[in-house]
């Protein structure tokens, strides 16, 4: 592991990930060098228990395009987000990692809120692998766990907040303040 710090694609905010066991932020570089067709969630963290996939937009940044126009609900929007997960499988499988995965999506939007966001996770999470996995009563789980947060309730969760997420600029003012 390189760098454990991870800037998301608008360079607004970043996730430290240096508590890690690894982490990984390059998969989309991997499939683009590679030249498949594949979806990529954002970053992948890995603990002692756990893979974590953790996939990440913010509607709400400053030069967010059209932010208003964004609906996370959309059919389009819910088929990328699915498709994320189930194509980092890959990824996963080739780097051998095969601890419990669990899909963490953090979704930052106008008007969004707790409820939006379990709403919105109810209506992913059937089309997720749960019941296929169950139906296959195999010992080695595809998924364990998924949920829609914002980045307060990621900082705020017990074991999320390991791998804090903050704008860029408050860790660069927090580093020239020491």
């Amino acid at each position: 592991m390189d760098n454990a710090i991870y800037t998301e694609e608008n360079n607004v905010y970043q996730i430290d990930c240096s508590k890690a066991l690894w982490s990984s932020d390059c998969i989309h570089e991997v499939y683009h060098q590679s030249n498949v067709q594949l979806s990529d969630v954002d970053f992948i963290i890995e603990d002692e228990n756990k893979i974590m996939l953790v996939e990440y937009k913010n509607a709400n940044i400053p030069n967010a395009v059209n932010p208003g126009g964004f609906n996370p609900c959309e059919d389009k929007k819910i088929n990328s987000i699915l498709r994320k997960y189930y194509d980092s499988l890959h990824y996963l499988g080739l780097v051998e990692k095969t601890k419990p995965k669990e899909y963490i999506y953090i979704l930052e939007y106008p008007n969004g809120d707790s409820t939006s966001r379990r709403m919105l996770r109810n209506r992913i999470k059937p089309y997720l692998p749960f019941n296929l996995q169950n139906n296959m009563h195999k010992p080695e789980k595809m998924i364990s766990k998924f949920s829609i947060l914002s980045i307060e309730e990621w900082n705020n969760d017990e074991i999320y907040r390991n791998y804090p997420i903050t704008k860029c600029e408050e860790v660069q003012s927090q580093q020239n303040n020491t």
